[in-house]
């Protein structure tokens, strides 16, 4: 692997543009979208209280791009299997729990593969390849 924290995070970027695009997808379908414009989304009531956790389960991905490529070997390692986990479980959660549409159960697979490519990554990342990654590119010949 060239770099584990710049994968990381282009993963988690690529996983945050499909979440996005899911729930754009969603606003567009009407059965979907006459649902929300009532309070609900499936059997779930779109409290604040709720929307306030969709919103703290989302920023996860988007604080992982960034922290993927700041942190140091380890917590990046750890945070990256325990979010990835919890993702995968949420989205796994929400696949199973409702009748989906079509899309939704598209982007829901693409999201998983993408949030389990994170956790083997993470689980597959050995600190020796801390040190090649660290190393700039271009050296000084001065």
């Amino acid at each position: 692997m060239k770099n584990t924290k710049v994968l990381l995070s282009t993963i988690w970027i690529f996983l945050t543009v499909n979440f996005i695009f899911c729930d754009v997808f969603t606003l567009m379908y009407s059965e979907d979208l006459q649902q929300i414009l009532n309070g609900k989304a499936g059997e779930i009531e779109l409290t604040q209280e709720f929307l306030l956790l969709f919103a703290i389960i989302m920023e996860i991905s988007m604080m992982m791009i960034v922290l993927s490529r700041l942190l140091t070997y380890k917590l990046n390692r750890i945070l990256n299997l325990i979010f990835g986990l919890i993702l995968v479980l949420v989205q796994l959660g929400s696949l199973l729990a409702d009748d989906n549409s079509l899309h939704y159960i598209f982007f829901s697979i693409i999201e998983v593969t993408a949030l389990l490519c994170i956790v083997w990554l993470a689980w597959h990342w050995k600190n020796n390849q801390v040190q090649s990654e660290n190393k700039p590119i271009m050296q000084s010949y001065a």
